[in-house]
């Protein structure tokens, strides 16, 4: 990342006529062990907007992946330039992510409206579902979405992903471990 931020910086900065670093140190590198943990992050990351009161739905979250796979699942298609979900894991790997695209939008839905109406990234229970306003049928997740960025400093996943992670890496401790331990 070090190498990509440099040219990235110097060109980002005499376009903008400033100075400093590109990401000022907000790039951080995680390792996502499991399925559990890249669904985590990907809904932490689409449900930003909404924490940010940028947008009140995730399909009204510009510049989102979900917004891109809303639009496309209107569509009745998978958008060209994301990773399509899959569905079976088994039969379709390693092509795409192995989930259901409704399954992830009833997720990130679902996850939104079960934080308090007083917090920041919920969604109003008002609202109608994201599945039903978007007329696609209908068929321990709040701590790690609303704060994936406080616990996870390092990689994320199950404790069993993080002990074969640690000896793959030939590493002697688990460091992290009590982070991981949300997804048991």
């Amino acid at each position: 990342m070090r190498c990509l931020n440099e040219p990235i910086a110097r060109q980002a900065n005499q376009e903008d006529n400033c100075s400093g670093r590109f990401w000022e140190g907000r790039f951080k590198s995680q390792a996502l062990l499991d399925e559990a943990a890249v669904l985590a992050s990907m809904a932490y990351v689409d449900l930003n907007p909404i924490r940010a009161n940028m947008a009140a739905t995730p399909e009204q979250s510009d510049y989102t992946s979900i917004q891109q796979r809303v639009k496309a699942a209107i569509k009745g298609e998978q958008p060209k330039t994301l990773l399509p979900f899959i569905g079976n894991e088994r039969a379709n790997q390693p092509n795409g992510i192995a989930f259901s695209l409704k399954d992830y939008l009833e997720l990130v839905d679902d996850t939104g409206r079960i934080i308090r109406d007083d917090k920041r990234g919920a969604i109003s229970q008002s609202r109608a579902k994201l599945l039903t306003r978007l007329n696609i049928p209908q068929q321990n997740w709040l701590k790690i979405i609303t704060e994936f960025g406080q616990l996870f400093h390092g990689p994320v996943g199950s404790l069993q992903e993080l002990t074969q992670y640690c000896e793959h890496l030939q590493k002697r401790r688990r460091h992290f471990a009590t982070s991981c331990q949300h997804f048991q």
